[in-house]
């Protein structure tokens, strides 16, 4: 079974078992879940630099990048040097991250959050809400355009944005819908772990400019991002670069002051 097969079998057992548990009653009462939503669409278009930081203490690809750090102390960082958004990894199997994060990030920072997780159940985007996340990401290798659809919509219900993830020109045409805000390209394919930027250059075109075209994975150079935004990339999902860091702060505080000048 391919990786991702195994994640997305993972996480319909994982749903399954949160809903015999907790339900939805309890996540929408949760006093996270009326607050005012910040918008990352509109911050990374007001944006000069547009990076979106990660939290990301391991990945199926590198193993551990970074579990020294505490979550408070890295989106602090993250805030402090001028991120437009970050990003909380919430998978726990493979990857480390909880809900736990999501929720420490959202009383440390006032930017806008988005729950990277592999979502394929509207539980998870209530969840999401409930813990302080203004962000959803749906990830069309593993949708159905239907799904897609239904997924998206109810984020948007309930006053959360959507980043959809694409891959490839397949998966772009199948999920263009008016309930999306922002299309990401992976520069990593999911299947091979591989990573060429050439992804987001030749799918630029093909993204309509309703939605707020984000560049993610294996971007590591303040060259990279100058050159993906000739392709009318407005946002950049960084994460690895900067976690793997001895000094976060200062790794995250270089990269946007170089791409400031």
């Amino acid at each position: 079974m391919h990786i991702l097969d195994q994640i997305i079998a993972d996480k319909h057992r994982e749903v399954a078992l949160k809903k015999s548990l907790i339900p939805t009653q309890q996540l929408e009462a949760s006093v996270l879940f009326d607050r005012n939503v910040y918008s990352l669409s509109q911050q990374l278009k007001n944006s000069k630099t547009g990076i979106i930081a990660e939290h990301k203490r391991r990945s199926p690809s590198k193993a551990i990048i970074n579990t020294s750090y505490a979550v408070e102390d890295v989106v602090k960082s993250y805030e402090i040097a001028g991120a437009s958004g970050i990003s909380v990894l919430t998978d726990g199997k493979y990857f480390g991250g909880s809900l736990d994060d999501l929720l420490l990030a959202r009383a440390t920072v006032s930017l806008p959050l988005l729950r990277k997780e592999f979502i394929i159940d509207t539980y998870q985007i209530l969840e999401a809400k409930a813990y302080g996340a203004d962000v959803i990401l749906l990830i069309a290798a593993v949708l159905s355009r239907a799904e897609i659809k239904m997924l998206s919509e109810f984020a948007q219900q309930i006053g959360l944005e959507v980043l959809l993830e694409v891959h490839n020109e397949a998966e772009l045409e199948k999920s263009l819908m008016p309930s999306l805000n922002m299309i990401g390209v992976n520069n990593r394919n999911l299947k091979t772990f591989e990573v060429n930027l050439d992804y987001s250059k030749v799918l630029a075109d093909r993204i309509p400019d309703d939605f707020v075209k984000i560049s993610e994975s294996g971007i590591s150079t303040t060259t990279a991002v100058k050159d993906l935004r000739n392709y009318g990339y407005q946002g950049f999902l960084i994460g690895e670069n900067f976690m793997k860091s001895n000094n976060l702060g200062n790794s995250i505080k270089n990269f946007i002051n170089q791409l400031a000048e």
